[in-house]
């Protein structure tokens, strides 16, 4: 069970993070409490599982990386995790999962790699395939981004 202020705390995390020199202070202050009660309760809440990782996100368009691809790898299921960790080492990699196949789709590890042009993105692939021996592979370049937010479990409005 979470209380009225961890909710609040938590919705206040979702969105964007004031760029200034102390953060969780202006966040505080928007709550009405001290910026020491609101690391605090973040650190209570990430020592009991409830936040499990805290990220940035990267408008990556705007930093002069023009393309990114999805690439789908089908890795022997007993190397995916040694696989994917040397894939996830990769500095042009933002992401790095592994899925189910199924009959019709046999790749099992995914990569979202960014680069400035597409023949960058298939140069990094090349290269990861060389790493790892996974010749298998498919690139699948974004086109067009039809939504990106992040999850939202709270709201400022949240009172339960």
């Amino acid at each position: 069970m979470l209380t009225k202020l961890e909710k609040m705390i938590l919705a206040s995390i979702q969105g964007d993070i004031p760029i200034t020199e102390r953060p969780y202070l202006e966040m505080a202050e928007q709550l009405g409490i001290s910026e020491d009660t609101f690391l605090e309760k973040l650190k209570e809440l990430c020592d009991r599982g409830v936040i499990r990782r805290f990220g940035a996100t990267i408008r990556h368009q705007k930093t002069g990386f023009k393309a990114n691809a999805m690439v789908a790898w089908k890795v022997d299921e007993k190397r995916i995790i040694e696989v994917g960790k040397k894939m996830a080492s990769f500095k042009q990699v933002s992401h790095c999962y592994r899925r189910n196949p199924n009959s019709d789709w046999p790749y099992n590890l995914y990569t979202m790699v960014h680069a400035r042009d597409e023949e960058s993105c298939r140069e990094t692939a090349r290269k990861m395939s060389e790493a790892t021996s996974v010749d298998t592979y498919t690139l699948l370049f974004s086109r067009e981004e039809l939504k990106k937010t992040s999850m939202r479990y709270f709201t400022q409005d949240d009172k339960k």
